[in-house]
């Protein structure tokens, strides 16, 4: 018996309260001391932790038992949450007209296109059926804003590329949660073979009632949470909010994500509150590590092994719908050339949304099937988080985004 089946033993023995604090324990440590290595390998800390939930899974090292993982929902629900509010800042009030349509109309062309793509091919190309395609390239839609909004921060991005990607990637998770939900209408309605008007009018109804508790939470947020209350109770008013969108969204079962980000911009647009965001920010790392390596916990390398060509096919052709509708609609908005030719490069990310839609159409799609396309979102997330600062960096480089003297700086003290 080696010493993790020794570790394994004692854990799966315990009573239930004991097995989950080892167990949430086991998860933290494992994230921390995985991403010193990646640290020093300069990958993200979403890679690290995802290498982590792969390395002690029941198909790695066994440190966690099988029956722990799969009632694990709930963090992902509390993590997508807090990356929705987050994200919900960067719709500002301040933006005209014109500037708004035009993010719209590129967000639509980019993402619209690279799901379009990835659904086609999975269709015409593998073969597969029409209810794993449709989720799939739903989900292709996302982008994730995490790791390029890190990268502009690490060089001190500014300028027009930079305002117009901060806009775009914002957006982009609104339309993917839009898309998925009507997709998810068509595939149910498929299931059933009955398809109906209510079909897709309910899930776009209950998003929009989501949009109503999350503005109409945002107003109760501004009234309660004010600069005479202290800085712990601000934060557990904001918590409270953000778990009560989330459980009335579970009940009715949407995802909150949609509900937390309109919450955020409303919330961001009528107090100009930073420091809230800020004191979210510093609350939620356990929460956002927990979620992505709960995430590769879930990772059926097995599967992955099946699922190959097709993981390797939406990788490459998820990046080429991504640039070439961020470059064609660029171009006919007759936006700044150094702007259309580098958008494209800076969208490739995805994780967060993404792996939490993967979650759902899991459930939703046979068990092989399922797996199959939660491991193929999972696998190229990995892949995306690895490559996307590099080619955000790259992007921000060539749209004369970052100063070259702050690129110096940068690297000397790294």
């Amino acid at each position: 018996m080696n010493i993790f089946d020794f570790i394994y033993g004692i854990v799966k023995d315990l009573d239930v309260a004991t097995t989950i604090l080892i167990s949430f324990s086991l998860i933290l440590i494992s994230g921390f001391f995985v991403t010193r290595f990646t640290k020093k390998l300069q990958l993200p800390k979403v890679s690290g932790y995802i290498l982590a939930g792969i390395l002690i899974d029941p198909s790695g090292l066994h440190l966690i038992h099988h029956d722990f993982i799969v009632n694990l929902d709930v963090i992902s629900v509390m993590a997508l949450s807090f990356i929705a509010f987050d994200m919900g800042r960067y719709f500002k009030r301040s933006d005209d007209k014109k500037e708004i349509w035009k993010v719209v109309f590129i967000t639509l062309c980019e993402s619209l296109f690279a799901g379009l793509l990835v659904t086609l091919v999975m269709l015409f190309v593998f073969k597969m059926k029409l209810s794993f395609s449709l989720l799939l390239g739903a989900i292709a839609t996302a982008t994730a804003p995490a790791s390029t909004i890190m990268t502009i921060k690490e060089y001190n991005g500014k300028g027009p590329f930079v305002d117009l990607l901060l806009r775009i990637t914002a957006f982009d998770d609104v339309v993917c949660l839009f898309v998925f939900s009507i997709m998810v209408a068509v595939v149910n309605a498929q299931e059933s073979n009955v398809f109906s008007i209510m079909s897709i009018a309910r899930p776009i109804g209950l998003n929009a009632f989501a949009l109503v508790l999350g503005f109409l939470t945002a107003l109760c947020m501004e009234f309660l949470i004010t600069e005479k209350r202290s800085f712990d109770n601000r934060l557990i008013l904001a918590v409270a909010f953000l778990f009560f969108i989330s459980g009335i969204c579970s009940y009715m079962e949407v995802s909150p994500l949609l509900a937390c980000m309109v919450c955020g911009a409303v919330y961001y647009n009528r107090t100009n509150d930073k420091t809230l965001f800020d004191q979210m920010n510093n609350f939620s790392p356990p929460v956002m590590s927990s979620f992505f390596i709960i995430s590769g916990m879930n990772m059926d390398l097995s599967i992955m092994l099946t699922a190959g060509v097709i993981g390797v096919a939406y990788f490459f052709i998820r990046i080429i719908g991504k640039y070439f509708g961020a470059y064609t609609s660029c171009k006919l908005l007759a936006v700044e050339k150094k702007v259309t030719d580098n958008m494209g490069f800076a969208l490739m990310p995805q994780a967060g949304v993404a792996i939490g839609l993967a979650f759902m159409g899991k459930m939703m799609l046979p068990e092989k099937e399922g797996l199959i396309l939660f491991n193929i979102i999972l696998a190229s997330s990995v892949l995306y988080e690895l490559m996307g600062p590099i080619t955000a960096k790259i992007a921000l480089i060539r749209a004369g985004a970052i100063d070259p003297h702050a690129l110096t700086h940068s690297t000397e003290h790294r």
